[in-house]
């Protein structure tokens, strides 16, 4: 994908001041919501739907796209094995714990890319009941069975933002010495704030030869999962996980969409994300799932470019004034709709939407109505009920 287009952005200078100069890069997007975002509690995705939403996530430009975890049930094992036979152009990657058995089970689906996650932290560790020696020694078995099978293989040190920072670098350089050629920083309960990610980043490629292609995934606890994987990317991370919308399990993943957007508009990073496609596929994830979103939630939001308030819309002529960036980015329609707030720049677009006539003298009664109506319903008036206030106003009008 080419960088976004400038002439769609409305973000002035500041960035650039504040930010030093770094060479332009790409990151890439790695996409778990077949997995972790199927973890949103009451969350089920059946076979097909996986399938089809896999393919969206081709379609948008997600290079790598983590199937499921086979060894979870019957269904996740179809699923991943529907997947892997779409010929998708992006890659499928499987999900295994530290245990040959999981290797196993995504070497015979056929799955060439795979991560494996072991528990780092002695929180994790003491919670299920392993060893420090456990882990290495499963680190080992599974990651060296594993590229014996030539898959490849990226080591997930589950929340290694609370590990010990000395037993963190041995599980993964353990994961190394045995044949993992990518690592991902894991912030598994979301408490790293941005800075601490790009810290932890550092860290770990401080570890190994700057070629070493290092991931990070976030959660969104404190509700810093995007500004985190930013400082991530800014810190060296080639690649970022996320789900579509942000789902997952507590408060979510970090947005992929949000990451890609805020990427390439504010940091002039970029990535293969297709974000005209974005907002399709949430509204397609949205119906398997029956949950509704915030609307005023960044990329996807219902009300990002619609406008209400009467001294906002009276700008609405020049989009630049109101907004950071143009609808046709996120190919969608900018709106004006009617309610308490509006004014009569409100009323005067609105009749030109809808080819209404009313005078200009009348304008003012017809929104005072307009605020009447919307006041009495606690929301906002349809097409139809503005309609009929004009038609009922203008014919008052009439000598």
């Amino acid at each position: 994908m080419a960088p976004i287009d400038t002439s769609l952005l409305f973000t002035g200078t500041l960035n650039e001041r504040a930010l030093p100069a770094a060479p332009r890069r790409q990151v890439g997007l790695y996409d778990t919501t077949l997995r972790d975002g199927e973890q949103t509690v009451g969350v089920v995705f059946a076979p097909e739907e996986k399938l089809e939403i896999a393919r969206l996530l081709d379609a948008l430009g997600v290079e790598r796209i983590e199937a499921g975890f086979p060894r979870v049930s019957e269904e996740d094992w179809r699923a991943v094995k529907l997947i892997v036979g779409a010929g998708l152009g992006a890659e499928i990657w499987g999900f295994s714990r530290a245990l040959v058995d999981d290797v196993q089970a995504v070497t015979d689906l056929g799955l060439r890319y795979t991560v494996i996650e072991a528990p780092v932290s002695d929180l994790k560790m003491r919670a299920l009941g392993l060893s420090r020696e456990t882990v290495l020694t499963r680190i080992e078995q599974a990651v060296s069975f594993a590229t014996k099978q030539g898959i490849r293989v990226a080591f997930f040190g589950v929340d290694g933002s609370r590990a010990d920072p000395d037993f963190l670098e041995r599980t993964y350089r353990t994961a190394v010495d045995h044949g993992a050629v990518e690592l991902v920083v894991v912030d598994t309960v979301g408490i790293a704030s941005p800075e601490a990610a790009g810290y932890l980043v550092s860290q770990v490629r401080g570890w190994f030869d700057e070629q070493m292609p290092i991931h990070f995934h976030g959660h969104n606890d404190f509700g810093v999962a995007t500004a985190a994987a930013l400082s991530a990317v800014r810190a060296g991370a080639s690649w970022i996980h996320g789900t579509v919308d942000g789902m997952g399990e507590r408060a979510g993943n970090a947005d992929l969409a949000q990451v890609a957007l805020a990427l390439g508009a504010l940091y002039g990073v970029e990535t293969n994300l297709h974000l005209d496609r974005v907002r399709k596929l949430s509204s397609y994830v949205r119906s398997l799932t029956g949950h509704t979103l915030e609307p005023w939630k960044a990329v996807v939001g219902d009300n990002l470019f619609v406008r209400e308030t009467g001294a906002v819309v009276a700008q609405f002529h020049i989009p630049e004034a109101i907004e950071p960036y143009s609808s046709t980015l996120l190919a969608t329609q900018r709106r004006v709709v009617l309610g308490k707030k509006s004014g009569l720049a409100s009323i005067r677009l609105k009749c030109e939407e809808l080819g209404l006539v009313v005078s200009q003298d009348a304008q003012p009664e017809l929104l005072a109505e307009v605020k009447q109506v919307a006041l009495r319903k606690r929301g906002l008036l349809t097409d139809e009920e503005f309609r009929d206030l004009a038609d009922s106003v203008t014919a008052r009008a009439q000598p």
